[in-house]
C-alpha cells in the first residue's frame, strides 16, 4: 500500500523525489507446526522450542576449566548442519514415548521477507513517506494531494499523520491566517487611537498589499514555498511597512497644522523630507536579512524563508510606498485648513450672537453691557460743535 502511495507521488509531478523507510529486504524462515500431529505424538510446543533453542540458540550453559583457563559450554550443532533451512526438518524431536522423530513429521518450513525495521508513531506501527516538492510547488499542494490519495486508497482501520514542516503547516497554517488578520486589526486600532482618526491609519497601511506582493515574487519563481516561516515573515511586514507610512503621514499632518500647507503640498514636502530616513531604514532591514539568506547548517531553510520574505517585501513595498501613500493621502486625508476655517467661522458666528442672546434672557445683564458702552453722539450735536461762534 505504501508502495502505491510512493508511486503515485512520483507520477504526480509535485515532488522532486519521494522515499519511504519501509523496505522488505530481510529474509525470514517460518516454522509452521501441525498441532494435531504433534498432539498425537505427544510433542508439545515447549518441546519444539526447547529443542530448537538448544540446537541453534548458541547460549552457554556452563563453564569448565582446562589447563587453568575457563571455557564456555555452548550446546549447538556444527555450522555445516545449520547453514541451510532444509536442516530444520531433519532435527530429531523426542516424543512422549521416548522415541525420536524428525521435525518434518510435525512441521513445515516456509521462506518469507520481512521489513528491515518496524517503527512506531504515537505507539502505533507506522511507515514514513518522505517527499520534497518541486520549486514553485507549495507544501499545501503536496499535503492536499496526499490527503486525497489516502482518502481514496487507504483501507478501513488505517490512518495517517504528519511530521516536521508538514505537521506545523497542518496544525498552525489556519491559525496564522487569523493571527495575521488580528495583528492587522490591532495595529489599525492603535494608530486610530494615536491619530484620533480612522483615515490616517488606512492611509498608513494602504501600501501593505504591495509589500505582500513583493514577498510573493520569489515564491512564484521557486525560491521558497508558503510555509510556517514565510507566514511569520508576512506578519513582520505589517509593522515594517507601516513605519514608512507613519513617517510621511505624521509629518504631513504637522505641516498642515503648523505651516498652513494644503494636503497635496504637505504630503509632497513630507515625502521629500522623509525620503532619506525611509531609504536608510529599508536598507538597514534588508542588509540585516543577508545573514539569514546565506546561512547554512541546521535550520537554514527556516531562516532563509523568513529572511527572503522580509527582504523582498521591504524592497518592493518601499518602492510602492513612496508613490501609493502620497497619492492616497492627497485624496483621502482630512484637509485641515478647510476644517480649521469652518471651526473659526462657526466660533465667530457664535461669538457675534452671544451678547444678543444674553440681553434677551436677562435684563440686568443687558444693563451691564449697555453701561460699559460709550454713548453715541448724535450727528446734529457733533455738527453744532464743529461750527464756531460768531464774534461780538
Amino acid at each position: 500500500m505504501l508502495a502505491d502511495v510512493e508511486k503515485s507521488a512520483k507520477e504526480s509531478g509535485l515532488f522532486i523525489f519521494s522515499d519511504s523507510d519501509l523496505r522488505f529486504q530481510t529474509p525470514q524462515i517460518e516454522l509452521h507446526i501441525d498441532h494435531d500431529k504433534a498432539n498425537r505424538l505427544g510433542i508439545t510446543m515447549a518441546d519444539v522450542g526447547n529443542s530448537l533453542a538448544t540446537l541453534l540458540g548458541g547460549n552457554y550453559v556452563n563453564l569448565f576449566d582446562l589447563y587453568g583457563r575457563s571455557y564456555r559450554v555452548i550446546p549447538q550443532v556444527p555450522r555445516e548442519f545449520r547453514d541451510n533451512a532444509d536442516w530444520l526438518t531433519r532435527y530429531q524431536i523426542r516424543t512422549s514415548s521416548g522415541d525420536l522423530v524428525p521435525l518434518s513429521n510435525v512441521a513445515t518450513v516456509t521462506r518469507t521477507v520481512e521489513p528491515n525495521s518496524l517503527t512506531n508513531f504515537q505507539q502505533l506501527n507506522s511507515a514514513t513517506l518522505t517527499a520534497v516538492p518541486y520549486p514553485g510547488r507549495t507544501v499545501g499542494e503536496a499535503i492536499e494531494f496526499l490527503k486525497g490519495h489516502a482518502a481514496a486508497n487507504f483501507p478501513e482501520g488505517f490512518s495517517y499523520d504528519w511530521q516536521g514542516e508538514s505537521r506545523q503547516f497542518v496544525q498552525e497554517g489556519n491559525s496564522l491566517v487569523y493571527t495575521f488578520v488580528f495583528a492587522l486589526i490591532i495595529i489599525y486600532l492603535v494608530l486610530a487611537a494615536q491619530y484620533e482618526s480612522f483615515r490616517d491609519p488606512f492611509i498608513i497601511l494602504i501600501a501593505l498589499p504591495t509589500s505582500i506582493f513583493g514577498a510573493l515574487i520569489p515564491m512564484n519563481i521557486g525560491l521558497a514555498s508558503i510555509n510556517i516561516y514565510t507566514q511569520i515573515g508576512f506578519v513582520c511586514l505589517i509593522g515594517l511597512i507601516a513605519k514608512h507610512g507613519i513617517l510621511m503621514v505624521d509629518f504631513a499632518n504637522k505641516l498642515q497644522d503648523d505651516e498652513g500647507y494644503g494636503r497635496a503640498a504637505a504630503i509632497e514636502h513630507a515625502a521629500a523630507i522623509r525620503l532619506r530616513p525611509i531609504l536608510m531604514t529599508t536598507a538597514a532591514t534588508v542588509v540585516a536579512m543577508v545573514p539569514l539568506l546565506v546561512v547554512s547548517g541546521a535550520g537554514a531553510g527556516a531562516r532563509f524563508s523568513i529572511g527572503l520574505v522580509i527582504a523582498a517585501g521591504m524592497t518592493v513595498g518601499t518602492l510602492f510606498t513612496l508613490f501609493v501613500t502620497p497619492a492616497m493621502y492627497t485624496f483621502l486625508a482630512q484637509d485641515r485648513q478647510k476644517a480649521r476655517a469652518k471651526l473659526e467661522a462657526k466660533a465667530a458666528k457664535e461669538g457675534a450672537g452671544l451678547p444678543v442672546a444674553e440681553a434677551a434672557s436677562s435684563p440686568s445683564s443687558g444693563k451691564k453691557l449697555a453701561s460699559k458702552r460709550r454713548p453715541r453722539k448724535s450727528p446734529r450735536r457733533q455738527s453744532r460743535k464743529s461750527v464756531p461762534a460768531p464774534a461780538e
